[in-house]
């Protein structure tokens, strides 16, 4: 299978140059030639299995033969072995037609680990069996960081240096980034918003001299490795309640937009999604645009669900390429637009794709800790606030008698603080972590200047 980019003026790549790539070279983002299609017969065949097997007949669609089968079983089997629930991705009814879909059960607590924990055993796997050796970097905002040094770490064939806000994740984020101390690791505290971080990530894989020199790849969830991982969740989910047969709805905690986007490439593979839900806190740009049909950047406010303080949605890049009929000039347009202006008008053919399949949301700061409350009053159910975010644009919906299920994006002992503002319970993280807060931390503060932060990768990545 071939991948293109975004923006029509890089080559097209396999699955394994994709992976490593991370960005293609014109500053595009990698999907797939064409959608590979799975039939209602197969779907149905997936109930009772095992979430490694849907995982490897789902991914293996998309590594066609670049990756042997017993060896990307291999890596499935060993990616998900890391989970500490036997459903890797469990199904819980909050109330009759809603569900939460808990995808934290990974070593890190959140649903990045569903897509890294894969990730870097795949990166691992390509990169020995070519002899090369990749310098990472990545931008978090909270959870993607601390899921890929968790996966990353002490690995012979990669560098890893993970960008994030100072002072703008949980104690819990930043402390399961810190300290991991093995030599691989590089924790850089930039001086700045998540965007910021997200920007000078960007710099870098379009800086090509130093990307060349380093072997830049990335594993935000720019990566198409990323994706196709979030992608297996949608069907197990689905099928457990009813799917083919029965269409299914999700809700979507949203801020970088990979997420659910996946969401998307299951459907356009023939899972039968009526609605996908962007759920949006304050930091309400994808809300706006669907509703205006106009992206336009403001300022991020700092909320109590920090992963999703983002104005840059990089994963919108794909959804709007294919939104306007996979026109890479009209996505050239739209992100010109983006970065000179800070904002563009969707074409009306664009908006109209997207309103096809999409509705949108927000829960604010008030409604985020209601919702926290009242799931545990009612339910008994302890939600983070990224979680809540979700459930709260879940709820607000008419039921139209389709099963909804929010995704549960992270484990509520990662953001405690808030919880316990919430719901006045003090949400305790697992027994193995238990000593989270006694270990010694690294990092390195930088200021928000590309020039130092790229010598400062220069001066330690093996490349």
């Amino acid at each position: 299978m071939q991948f293109v980019s975004t923006r029509g003026q890089a080559p097209a790549l396999g699955f394994s140059d994709a992976v490593l790539a991370g960005l293609a070279t014109d500053g595009g983002l990698y999907v797939p030639a064409s959608w590979p299609q799975i039939s209602s017969d197969e779907i149905a065949s997936f109930a009772g299995k095992p979430y490694a097997e849907v995982a490897y007949a789902i991914i293996s669609r998309f590594t066609e033969g670049e990756i042997a089968a017993d060896k990307l079983k291999e890596i499935i089997d060993g990616a998900y072995a890391t989970f500490r629930h036997p459903s890797i991705a469990p199904l819980v009814e909050l109330e009759p037609g809603h569900f939460v879909l808990e995808l934290f059960h990974g070593p890190t607590l959140a649903f990045k680990d569903v897509a890294m924990q894969f990730l870097s055993r795949i990166m691992d796997h390509i990169l020995a069996e070519r002899g090369q050796h990749a310098t990472i970097v990545g931008a978090t905002s909270g959870d993607t960081g601390s899921a890929a040094i968790e996966a990353f770490r002490g690995r012979q064939t990669t560098d890893i240096f993970i960008l994030h806000p100072r002072g703008r994740t949980s104690e819990v984020q930043r402390r399961q980034m810190t300290t991991v101390l093995d030599d691989n690791v590089h924790n850089i505290a930039i001086e700045g918003t998540f965007d910021d971080c997200q920007d000078a990530v960007k710099a870098m894989f379009n800086h090509h001299a130093f990307r060349d020199r380093m072997r830049l790849s990335g594993v935000n969830s720019i990566n198409w490795g990323r994706i196709v991982a979030q992608i297996v969740y949608y069907f197990t989910a689905a099928v457990s309640l009813g799917a083919p047969k029965r269409k299914v709805s999700f809700c979507v905690p949203t801020g970088n937009f990979g997420d659910i986007f996946a969401g998307y490439c299951a459907k356009q593979m023939g899972l039968p999604i009526e609605r996908l839900v962007i759920a949006t806190n304050a930091n309400d740009i994808l809300r706006r645009t669907l509703s205006t049909g106009r992206y336009e950047m403001e300022g991020v406010a700092p909320t109590i669900s920090p992963s999703m303080d983002i104005q840059i949605s990089s994963n919108f890049e794909r959804l709007l390429f294919e939104s306007a009929g996979r026109d890479a000039q009209a996505v050239n347009q739209m992100m010109g637009a983006l970065k000179q202006s800070r904002g563009f008008d969707l074409p009306e053919q664009s908006i109209a794709a997207i309103r096809r399949d999409f509705d949108a949301g927000t829960t604010d700061e008030t409604a985020t800790r209601r919702v926290i409350a009242e799931a545990q009053q009612r339910s008994g159910y302890l939600l983070d606030p990224h979680t809540a975010v979700g459930l709260g644009v879940a709820l607000a919906l008419p039921h139209s008698g389709t099963p909804m299920v929010t995704l549960g994006t992270a484990h509520p002992a990662k953001f405690p603080a808030a919880v316990k503002e919430a719901s006045g319970i003090d949400p305790a993280l697992p027994a193995w972590m238990s000593d989270l807060f006694g270990r010694p931390e690294r990092l390195t503060v930088l200021p928000n200047e590309q020039r130092q932060i790229e010598d400062f990768i220069a001066a330690r990545s093996r490349a």
